[in-house]
């Protein structure tokens, strides 16, 4: 089943076209990595995906629901209705955790479940209990995000995308603010939600989780999509020069 569809996306900041003509879906039980350098447009087209942004022109449908439709060339969106409950089939993690500071942990992951979902209140505690667990922090369920490590702060982020239950998890640059070591433990939870078939879309610069988590890689640069199949293919056999300049560059 196609969870997510975008077609023909365009997004212009004043004068500068971030994203020229984007096109991608994504299948249920999907990996999708987003690859490119900076400024390419991989955190938009997340940002649009998400509603975070607003698309100038193109379409966009959720598990076949339009949420975006193109009108002449300019993006129109489902009434706000429609919009709030097709939120509720996504999560979005940032790379700067976002977490409410004066919330805490459990707090943090109870808060929307509760009270935008307007679950049973004890149900939605044992699920985040749950999801602590899951995430090897279930004794940090009482601390505040500023008693945590960046990698505990992230987990916990996951963990609250996670409750709400979504199809689909977006991931923009999860580990981009955190040291190598904390980086591989945020890295080891994605590749559990993989196994698991957990949909997801994660912009990334780190190329070998890329090759050994992703059924599909897209690599992105100066708005465009220019290259996109199997890992082994993009990363390990790429067509594109450009592509071939920018992972012989991070590969060192």
């Amino acid at each position: 089943m196609k969870l997510l569809e975008i077609n023909n996306i365009k997004k212009t900041f004043d004068d500068l076209e971030v994203l020229k003509d984007i096109s991608i879906s994504v299948e249920e039980g999907e990996v999708v990595s987003i690859l490119g350098p900076s400024g390419s447009g991989k955190s938009t087209l997340l940002r649009c995906a998400t509603f975070l942004e607003t698309m100038d022109a193109g379409s966009m449908y959720y598990c076949g629901e339009e949420a975006v439709k193109d009108v002449n060339g300019k993006s129109v969106y489902a009434s706000k209705h429609d919009l709030k409950r097709i939120m509720n089939y996504y999560g979005l993690v940032f790379q700067n955790f976002n977490l409410f500071p004066h919330f805490t942990v459990l707090k943090n992951i109870m808060d929307a479940p509760v009270h935008v979902q307007k679950r049973d209140k004890k149900e939605v505690y044992d699920e985040a209990m749950s999801l602590l667990k899951q995430m090897g922090i279930e004794d940090r369920a009482d601390y505040l995000p500023c008693q945590l490590s960046g990698g505990q702060q992230q987990r916990v982020a996951i963990a609250r995308a996670l409750a709400m239950n979504p199809k689909i998890l977006f991931f923009d640059e999860p580990t981009s603010a955190l040291d190598p070591e904390l980086t591989a433990e945020i890295l080891k939870v994605l590749r559990q939600l993989a196994e698991k078939k957990m949909t997801m879309v994660i912009v990334t610069h780190e190329i070998e989780f890329a090759r050994n988590v992703s059924d599909r890689v897209i690599f992105m640069d100066e708005g465009y999509i220019i290259e996109q199949g199997a890992p082994e293919d993009v990363i390990d056999n790429p067509a594109n020069d450009r592509v071939r300049a920018f992972l012989a560059k991070v590969k060192g």
